[in-house]
C-alpha cells in the first residue's frame, strides 16, 4: 500500500435526491479510506462526476461539467458515473476521463478508486466494459453515508416500473427494487443522534416494498422507533395516498406534512397519452383525503407543460388544474424529448409555444406560493435552522416553507412566527 499522503477527492453530483444519496456513499468510502473529500466544484485532484440525464438539459450540464472541473484543475483525474453516462457514455469519451460507468455499481467504482491510489493498483484507462452498464435487479446497499448537510437523505428504492410515455430513467436506472428495512434501519441507528430529520427518497418512493413483500406504510410504521427525528417523504404518486397510509404517518411523533405529489398535467387527455395512471378526479380525491388529516399540509408538484399532444384547451384545463388544487408550489418544467421514449418519436410543439406556457404557468406558481405563505404568517413554526448568511439564518419548517431569523442556530429547532414575507419565504421581523 502506497505510504504517500492520499489526493483529495471530490464528488460533483447532479440531479435528483437519489443522486445525491449515490454521491454520499461514494464520499463515505473515501473519507474512510483517508481522502480529503469535498462536495462540489471546487479545487482537487480526482473528481467523480455523478450525471443526470432526466432532460436533454441535464445531460447538457453533465457534458459542460467536465470541462468545467478540467478548468479548476486541467491535471485532475475524472471519473463518470450515473443516468448521463448510461444513456450515452460515448458524449464523456474525452480527453481527462479515466474511466466511465454508468447508474449501477457506484460504490463498487469508488472501492476502486480507492485501491488505485492506496495500492498502486492499475486502472484500465477510460475504458466502458459491458458490465459496467448492466443494471442489477437487486437493491445496490452501502456501509453508510457522508452527509455534508443538515438534513439526512436515505435512499430505500431505485428504478422504475411506470414507463411514462416522456420519461428516459426507466431505461437508464432499471426495474423497480427495495432496500431492506434492516439496511434502513441500520442506517439510521447511526446517524439519529446526529442529524434533526430525515429524507426518505427513491426513484419511485411509492413502490418501495411491491418487490419484497412490504410496503412504504410498513416502512413508515417501523420509523415510530425514532420518536426524536423529523421524517419528511420524497417524492410521492397518487396511487399511494390511502387511509391507511396517511394513519401510519399520524403515528410518527415529528412527521413533516409536506407531501410532493406528482401531477405532471392537470388534464385528463395528457396524462392517458402520458401513460401516467390516474386521472385529475383521483388526483383531487388523493390531495382531498391529505387534507383530511393534515390541514395546512403543503402539497407541491411537477407539472410539464408543452408535451406534444398538449393543446392550448389542454394547457388551460392544466392552469386551471392548479388553481382549484392550490398548491403550494409547482416544479414547472418544459417537455424535454428524450430519445428512446415513446414521446421521443412524436412531432414537438413549437418551442415559442413551449416558451409562452412555462411563463404563464410560472405565473400561476408564483401566484399560489404566495397565497400559500401568507396563510403561514403569524402562525408559530418549528423550523430546523441549516445555514446562515449576512446575519440571516435559513431553515425550513415542517411544511417546507422557507424561514429566515436572526436567532437561528445550526442543527437546531426553534419556535418561529413569521411575521411577513422575505425573498422566497417568510422573516421573523
Amino acid at each position: 500500500m502506497s505510504q504517500n499522503k492520499l489526493p483529495k477527492i471530490a464528488v460533483v453530483t447532479l440531479g435528483c435526491k437519489v443522486n445525491q444519496y449515490d454521491g454520499d456513499a461514494m464520499l463515505a468510502i473515501f473519507n474512510e479510506a483517508g481522502f480529503e473529500v469535498a462536495e462540489g466544484f471546487e479545487a482537487a485532484d480526482i473528481y467523480v462526476l455523478n450525471t443526470c440525464a432526466v432532460t436533454a438539459e441535464a445531460e447538457k450540464k453533465s457534458r459542460q461539467a467536465v470541462s468545467r472541473l478540467l478548468k479548476l484543475n486541467p491535471s485532475a483525474s475524472v471519473y463518470v458515473c450515473g443516468c448521463a453516462s448510461q444513456n450515452n457514455f460515448l458524449q464523456f469519451a474525452k480527453s481527462g476521463v479515466q474511466f466511465i460507468s454508468g447508474t449501477d455499481g457506484k460504490t463498487r467504482l469508488a472501492r476502486e478508486i480507492v485501491a488505485k491510489y492506496t495500492s498502486d493498483k492499475d486502472f484500465i484507462a477510460c475504458v466502458a466494459e459491458e458490465s459496467r452498464f448492466k443494471i442489477s435487479n437487486e437493491f445496490e446497499d452501502n456501509d453508510g453515508v457522508y452527509n455534508l448537510r443538515t438534513r439526512h437523505f436515505i435512499k430505500v428504492q431505485d428504478g422504475c416500473d411506470n414507463y411514462c410515455n416522456y420519461c428516459l430513467i426507466p431505461y437508464l436506472r432499471g426495474h423497480s427494487r427495495s432496500r431492506s428495512i434492516d439496511s434502513i434501519l441500520r442506517e439510521l441507528d447511526s446517524v439519529k443522534s446526529v442529524v434533526k430529520e430525515v429524507v426518505v427518497t427513491g426513484i419511485n418512493l411509492s413502490a418501495y416494498g411491491l418487490d419484497s413483500g412490504s410496503s412504504l406504510t410498513e416502512l413508515i410504521l417501523k420509523l415510530k422507533r425514532y420518536p426524536s427525528l423529523r421524517i419528511r417523504l420524497g417524492s410521492l404518486e397518487v396511487g399511494v395516498i390511502t387511509e391507511e397510509f396517511l394513519q401510519a404517518t399520524k403515528q410518527l411523533k415529528h412527521f413533516c406534512p409536506h407531501f410532493h405529489l406528482s401531477l405532471q398535467s392537470g388534464d385528463d387527455s395528457v396524462l392517458l397519452a402520458m401513460n401516467r395512471h390516474y386521472n385529475t378526479a383521483e388526483y383531487l380525491a388523493a390531495v382531498n383525503m391529505i387534507r383530511r388529516y393534515y390541514p395546512s399540509a403543503s402539497i407541491t408538484t411537477d407539472i410539464i407543460v408543452g408535451y406534444p399532444t398538449e393543446t392550448e384547451e389542454m394547457f388551460e384545463n392544466s392552469m386551471a388544474f392548479a388553481r382549484k388544487v392550490g398548491f403550494s408550489d409547482i416544479h414547472v418544467f418544459s417537455y424535454s424529448s428524450r430519445r428512446g421514449t415513446v414521446a421521443g418519436r412524436m412531432p414537438v410543439l413549437p418551442a415559442s409555444t413551449v416558451a409562452d406556457r412555462q411563463c404563464r404557468l410560472s405565473a400561476v406558481k408564483r401566484e399560489l406560493v404566495g397565497n400559500y405563505l401568507n396563510t403561514c404568517i403569524g402562525m408559530p413554526q418549528q423550523v430546523l435552522f441549516e445555514t446562515e448568511t449576512d446575519g440571516l439564518w435559513v431553515g425550513h419548517t415542517p411544511n417546507y416553507v422557507k424561514v429566515y431569523s436572526r436567532s437561528g442556530k445550526h442543527n437546531v429547532v426553534r419556535t418561529i412566527t413569521p411575521k411577513r414575507r422575505y425573498e422566497d419565504g417568510l422573516i421573523d421581523e
